[in-house]
């Protein structure tokens, strides 16, 4: 048998060859299958420049304002790859999240995100209202995921900051089966963690369009001086 790693050809143009990378160590996730789609990274970012111009399987556009259709519209139409938005669970609650829900999946979302103070009443509403996967946000150990899961999350978002790993390994033992997306940190050796622990995808929050144009003009004054 063959072990050596298959060649991979890689084509790009004379100008967007400089793509934003995730992490080489989630590639080690499994992935989570969604229509036929496998999606082991997800970006975690509302940049429309970064999400043109990143290597994401996903885009998870979550933000700390209240959900707005014209965000989620503008980003879905401009971005190659899926993209889960965020319809509220914290500020926004009720029918209104039902709406905004309903909304994204007629954009065309592949899933929608709730945040972890969402009840679980509110929680059925928006998965009996949408026919896509209702991504629920779990912050820490004390989640009643079987409540959770009952009221129809089809995926976990575990974002429990440092004990995140910890948190995936408690939710893998009592739930072999569900799938969980994690975040991931900024440290290799973190995101191998989470991995481990029984993550099955990687949120992975990616530097601001200000430090990526900060580190562009350090080589260009550099290159300008050494020329």
């Amino acid at each position: 048998m063959n072990n050596e790693r298959k060649f991979i050809p890689q084509v790009e143009s004379k100008l967007r060859h400089n793509i934003l990378e995730m992490p080489q160590e989630i590639r080690q996730a499994s992935g989570i299958v969604i229509y036929g789609r496998r999606i082991k990274s997800l970006v975690f970012t509302t940049d429309l420049a970064i999400i043109k111009n990143c290597d994401a399987d996903a885009v998870f556009a979550v933000y700390p304002f209240t959900p707005q259709q014209s965000i989620s519209d503008a980003i879905i139409k401009a971005s190659y790859v899926p993209v889960f938005c965020g319809v509220g669970g914290g500020t926004t609650r009720g029918l209104r999240t039902v709406s905004l829900a309903k909304d994204a999946e007629s954009q065309g979302a592949m899933g929608v995100v709730l945040n972890a103070p969402v009840t679980d009443d509110n929680l059925l509403m928006v998965s009996r209202a949408v026919d896509i996967p209702v991504v629920i946000t779990v912050v820490d150990e004390n989640t009643n995921i079987g409540a959770r899961l009952a009221a129809g999350a089809a995926i976990l978002n575990v974002a429990a900051a440092q004990r995140t790993p910890e948190v995936v390994r408690k939710i893998r033992q009592e739930y072999p089966g569900v799938p969980i997306i994690a975040t991931g940190g900024n440290k290799p050796e973190f995101i191998l963690r989470t991995i481990e622990a029984g993550a099955n995808a990687i949120t992975h929050t990616p530097p601001t369009t200000a430090e990526l144009f900060k580190t562009m003009m350090l080589r260009y004054r550099e290159d300008n001086l050494g020329g």
